[in-house]
């Protein structure tokens, strides 16, 4: 079940959040800049933005159920999700889905996993 929450937890202005996701975008793809360097080409409100803090959930499925099932479950159950192994799995910021990913286990900590990004979802994917 995605259990995102449809209202942000801070009161971020639209423009704000548009902003702060393009930079991300920009920054994903950016393959030699320095954080520093990054920082000044954004501009001077780059800082303020780039601290705002965003909710990033990686969503592996969703499913509908009835409230009766819903209410049978239990320590053990399985619920069945819309996705199969292997799909892609969507990287979603304040109840906004802006890329696509799969998952993988961490080089660094392999009792861990990750997402390894696939597809950024454009500005006009978005609307």
């Amino acid at each position: 079940m995605n259990q995102t929450n449809p209202e942000p937890e801070h009161d971020i202005p639209e423009e704000q959040l548009n902003r702060a996701i393009e930079e991300l975008r920009g920054a994903l793809h950016e393959q030699e800049a320095q954080p520093a360097r990054q920082a000044e080409a954004a501009g001077p409100n780059s800082s303020l933005i780039m601290n705002i803090p965003v909710d990033v959930q990686i969503v592996l499925g969703s499913t509908e159920m009835p409230v009766s099932e819903l209410m049978a479950l239990q320590k053990g159950s399985t619920v069945a999700l819309n996705r199969r192994i292997g799909e892609p799995v969507d990287v979603v910021v304040n109840g906004r889905r802006i890329a696509r990913g799969e998952i993988t286990v961490l080089e660094s900590d392999p009792s861990r996993f990750g997402i390894r990004l696939t597809e950024i979802i454009t500005a006009a994917k978005l609307s």
